[in-house]
C-alpha cells in the first residue's frame, strides 16, 4: 500500500513540474485566461489542480497566430502588377521629373552671387569663374546612360 502511494506522489510531483515547466516556457500569446506569469503561480499553489486548468484552460491549441504584417510587408499588398506600358510611362514621367531637377540652378551656381562679390573685391571673382568647371551642361539622353 506504501508502493503505492509512493509511486503516486512521484507521478504527481512528475505531472507539476511537467505544467510548471510548459506553463513557464510557452509562448505567452498562446495563455487563455489570464497571463502567464498567473499561470505558472496557479500551478505552483494548486498542485495538481492548477496544472490540470493549465492543461485544460490555460494553454491555447493548435500554432500560435501569426504576427501582424504592415501593409509594405505583405506581399500580396505590395506585388501589384503593372502592365509593361504602364511601367514605362511611369519611368519616363520619373525621368522627366530628374530632367527637371537637374536644369534647376539656385543663386550660388547661377553666378549672380559671385557677380556681386567680384563688384567688391575688384575682379576677383572673375578668375574663380573661369576656374570652376561647367556643370550646367548634361549629355543628351534618356537617363538610361545611351545617347539618343
Amino acid at each position: 500500500m506504501a508502493r503505492f502511494l509512493i509511486i503516486g506522489v512521484i507521478i504527481a510531483v512528475a505531472f507539476i513540474l511537467y505544467a510548471l515547466v510548459d506553463a513557464a516556457m510557452s509562448d505567452p500569446s498562446r495563455a487563455r485566461g489570464v497571463s502567464k506569469p498567473v499561470w505558472v503561480v496557479i500551478v505552483v499553489v494548486l498542485p495538481v489542480i492548477g496544472g490540470l486548468l493549465w492543461f485544460m484552460i490555460g494553454k491555447g491549441r493548435g500554432p500560435a497566430p501569426a504576427p501582424a504584417k504592415a501593409p509594405d510587408d505583405d506581399p500580396r499588398f505590395a506585388s501589384a502588377k503593372l502592365s509593361d506600358e504602364e511601367i514605362d510611362a511611369h519611368v519616363a514621367e520619373l525621368e522627366a521629373r530628374l530632367r527637371e531637377l537637374d536644369e534647376e540652378t539656385f543663386p550660388s551656381v547661377d553666378g549672380d552671387a559671385d557677380q556681386a562679390a567680384g563688384d567688391e573685391s575688384g575682379g576677383a571673382a572673375q578668375s574663380d569663374t573661369a576656374a570652376k568647371p561647367d556643370t550646367t551642361a548634361r549629355p543628351e539622353g534618356d537617363g538610361t546612360g545611351e545617347a539618343r
